[in-house]
């Protein structure tokens, strides 16, 4: 196998720079890149590779770069900080696939030849050779399904809340069909996202929320550690995989439900005359518990009429292959308090509906199609 061979150059890039970090806080970021690097090493490729070197790149012309010929390993700066950490982590790991691929495989093929193709497919590895590593389906059954929904949560801005709450359970019950019903037909490929901001700690709000989207949205989730650039340390975000129609509609409903909480509290507060935030955290929490109880009242509905998802096999088996040393972790509920109670009664009543366009209030983006 000649040297050039084993180099891979991953996403073209045409963008100008962005904002630039400090000395520091870049040398900072490169050693949880090293971090990172050795955990990957050890998850997905049997602690197989050899160190290269690792350095930051001003390249336009890619975003990430393996070379066989110094050993060298290379992330453009506009990743770090116009991207986030999880979309450079994605780079890196496509990059240590095209290694893998060079050192450890030894076979003759292009960069992106059936041999890489094959390693990044078994470990839940994007495999393109172009574009940013967020896969974006437009396949015409995702916009479609994406259509439908939409319509439906738009009757669910009606002030009638028997007809709200009507279309809002239509939307639901739509897409528990559609999920059991494409169960039976082969999925073209599953794609990941990370959604709201990085962390420090996660609370029960946060949490609640994911249990909110892995249970009635189709998609699996776990928090992922991520690294702040900007910041200098480490914090956690949640990630979601699922079929893009499903992560779509997750992504789309936790940014709702993020924001209809805000606002709730702020009613909350106005209405009752409190000085402070003191009670936002469980408030929030409480709102979350709210609307899962809603939720699971209308899953058992649909039971009733037959309707029970029973997960999707081949997205467990992506997820394995993506997460293999997953580790769960169980916490204990919030304590009883008048905030939490008066949140949850709020949570109950809570309609998921068509949101708007985000602009300076912070509102939820509208869920994409061509409506």
């Amino acid at each position: 196998m000649g040297r050039q061979a084993g180099q891979g150059a991953l996403f073209s890039s045409a963008m100008e720079s962005g904002p630039i970090l400090s000395l520091e806080l870049e040398q900072a970021a490169l050693r949880a890149v090293r971090k990172a690097y050795g955990e990957f090493n050890d998850t997905y490729f049997g602690a197989k590779l050899r160190w290269p070197v690792l350095r930051w790149s001003d390249s336009i012309g890619h975003f990430g770069r393996y070379s066989s010929e110094d050993r060298s390993l290379e992330l453009a700066r506009s990743l770090l900080v116009e991207h986030g950490w999880g979309v450079l982590l994605e780079v890196l790991k496509h990059e240590m696939a095209h290694q893998f691929v060079f050192e450890v495989l030894a076979v003759e093929e292009p960069p992106h030849g059936p041999s890489f193709q094959r390693v990044c497919r078994e470990r839940g590895i994007d495999g393109h050779g172009s574009g940013l590593p967020r896969a974006q389906s437009q396949a015409p059954e995702t916009i479609r399904m994406l259509e439908r929904v939409a319509k439906l949560l738009a009757l669910a801005q009606s002030s009638n809340q028997h007809e709200a709450e009507a279309a809002t359970a239509a939307a639901q019950r739509l897409m528990l069909k559609y999920n059991i019903e494409a169960a039976t037909e082969p999925v073209s490929g599953y794609v990941h996202r990370h959604l709201g901001a990085p962390t420090g700690r996660v609370n029960e709000a946060g949490r609640t929320l994911a249990n909110i989207l892995t249970e009635h949205f189709f998609v699996q989730g776990l928090w992922v550690p991520v690294w702040q650039p900007f910041a200098g340390k480490r914090g956690s975000i949640f990630e979601i995989c699922g079929t893009p129609e499903n992560v779509e509609m997750a992504e789309y409903a936790h940014a709702f439900l993020s924001h209809s909480a805000e606002q709730l509290w702020r009613a909350h507060k106005r209405d009752n005359g409190l000085p402070g935030n003191g009670d936002r955290q469980r408030y929030v929490a409480g709102v979350m518990a709210g609307f899962l109880d809603k939720l699971n009242g209308q899953k058992e509905k649909h039971r009733e009429e037959g309707l029970v998802w029973l997960g999707d096999v081949e997205l467990r088996s992506f997820f394995k292959r993506r997460y293999p040393r997953v580790r769960m972790a169980y916490y204990g509920g919030n304590a009883a308090s008048e905030s939490f109670s008066s949140g949850r009664q709020a949570g109950r009543s809570l309609v998921l509906h068509r949101g708007v366009q985000a602009g300076p209030s912070g509102g939820p983006k509208l869920l994409r199609g061509r409506s």
